[in-house]
């Protein structure tokens, strides 16, 4: 791949953070002002129209008993558990401490990778790992008379999501991207109706400012799912993976603007142990893999 098309991907992917962290501020709003698993069931039925109409176009078939066994049914699975994790901690928790503490999927993804994948991670990646866990714990900051414990929704998130990506990797060739895109947002309908259940919430209906506010959710994240597909398409991934962590800068300035939230001193250095630890454990792969090519 030419320098080009790695510059473009960068800056795909850099774009499609820049969604995500948008995304993550109209999902915020509407958590805080509706049922936190009204608005997943809501987003979840929306994106799913927008994918299986896509899987149509396609001739992926949406329908198919591929969605309900082995390993599609996993990812959807962990999938829809991700998202009840996440938006509980996006209702409840600071968004500054939830997108610092999403930083660390990749390391867990490594991780996971190692020990249930036969992938060969070495001591230099593992320290990466270990430092990244640390700055997770400098975020949380248990140890401080003022945890906050909705931080704990984020790292289960996190834990969830690295078995859906494990999933990712070892599915199908012949299951399309919005075939797998479609389960799992219709996978997050019965999700948040069934956190509705066990939260004892009763459907409200939205506002037109919410319903606007929803909207733009659904948006900002169709633009990031295709900008993230286009980068990692265009782009080598050992180049262009490092750019996620630009989603953590958006989402800082996004909550300072937006929400006026101010991030103390252990979200920083956590962010950045964890940030620094996932950079290195990308360059370690990049070298890996230029020695094998």
């Amino acid at each position: 791949m030419s320098a080009a098309e790695n510059t473009r991907a960068a800056a795909l992917m850099t774009g499609s953070m820049a969604f995500f962290a948008i995304e993550d501020l109209f999902l915020k709003r509407a958590a805080e002002a509706l049922p936190p698993g009204q608005v997943l069931a809501l987003t979840g039925a929306a994106g799913a129209v927008v994918f299986w109409l896509l899987a149509a176009s396609k001739r992926q078939p949406v329908l198919s008993r591929d969605a309900l066994r082995g390993v599609p049914l996993l990812r959807t699975l962990s999938e829809a558990a991700a998202a009840i994790f996440y938006i509980i901690a996006l209702a409840y928790a600071p968004l500054s401490m939830t997108s610092a503490l999403l930083q660390a999927s990749p390391l867990v993804v490594t991780a996971g990778a190692a020990l249930f994948l036969g992938e060969t991670v070495g001591w230099r990646r593992w320290t990466s790992i270990l430092v990244g866990f640390a700055g997770v714990m400098v975020i949380l900051s248990p140890w401080d008379a003022g945890f906050d414990p909705t931080g704990l929704f984020t790292v289960a998130c996190v834990v969830v999501l690295a078995s859906r990506d494990l999933a990712t990797r070892v599915m199908p060739a012949r299951i399309g991207t919005f075939q797998v895109a479609a389960w799992a947002y219709l996978g997050l309908v019965p999700a948040g109706i069934g956190l509705m259940g066990l939260m004892g919430d009763s459907f409200v209906p939205p506002t037109p400012g919410q319903w606007l506010g929803l909207s733009g959710a659904l948006l900002t994240g169709l633009f990031g799912y295709y900008a993230v597909v286009a980068a990692m398409r265009l782009g080598e991934v050992s180049v262009v993976a490092p750019f996620r962590y630009t989603r953590l800068v958006f989402a800082m300035v996004v909550a300072m603007i937006f929400l006026g939230e101010r991030p103390g001193p252990s979200t920083l250095i956590g962010a950045a142990l964890v940030v620094g630890s996932g950079l290195y454990a990308f360059a370690r792969e990049r070298a890996r893999r230029l020695r094998q090519a």
